[in-house]
C-alpha cells in the first residue's frame, strides 16, 4: 500500500493501522478515480474505525469470477459480530489483474482472515484496489468497482 500503514506490532501482538495519509491523499487522487471506487474510498464511515460501515474487521468470506463482457469478480466479506450491522459485497468490472497472496502461516483462502485496511488508487483505464488482511493480501486492478453493504 502507498499511504495506507497496516504493519505487524510485536510489542501489541497485533496490527498497527492508520489511513490518515491515504485519507489526506484522497481529495487529490478523487478526479482520477471511477465514480463508484471513489464513492467508495470516500465514504465517510470507510475508515471511521467505530462504525457499523468500516471496512476494518470484515471477514473474508469468498471470491468468484464470471467472464462475460470482459472478467468480472465479486468478493464476499461477512460481518464481525460485534461492530457490523451486515457483511459487504464488492464487485469489480472488467478486471485486468488479481493477485490473492495468503502469508506464510495460511494454507488456503479462508486463512485470508479479516480485514485491517485497504486503499483504492487511480490506474491506467480505471483503478487498483489492495486489500491488506491479517492473514493476506488482496490486489486487484479493473475499471471500476461497486460496493454494497447487506
Amino acid at each position: 500500500m502507498e499511504f495506507i500503514k497496516a504493519e505487524w506490532n510485536p510489542e501489541w501482538r497485533g496490527f498497527w493501522t492508520d489511513p490518515s495519509g491515504y485519507i489526506a491523499e484522497l481529495p487529490k487522487l478523487a478526479p482520477d478515480l471511477p465514480k463508484g471506487a471513489l464513492a467508495f474510498a470516500s465514504h465517510p464511515d470507510h475508515y471511521d474505525f467505530g462504525s457499523s460501515r468500516c471496512v476494518k474487521d470484515l471477514k473474508f468470506l469468498d471470491v468468484s469470477v464470471a467472464v462475460e463482457r470482459g472478467v468480472c469478480l465479486e468478493i464476499r466479506f461477512g460481518p464481525n459480530e460485534w461492530k457490523h450491522d451486515s457483511g459487504l459485497v464488492i464487485s469489480y468490472a472488467q478486471v485486468s489483474r488479481v493477485n490473492i497472496r495468503v502469508h506464510e502461516s495460511g494454507s488456503s483462502l479462508q486463512d485470508l482472515g479479516t480485514v485491517l485496511l485497504d486503499e483504492i488508487l487511480p490506474e491506467g483505464f480505471g483503478c487498483s484496489h489492495e486489500i491488506f488482511l491479517t492473514g493476506g493480501v488482496i490486489s486487484i486492478s479493473c475499471a471500476d468497482l461497486n460496493a454494497r453493504w447487506g
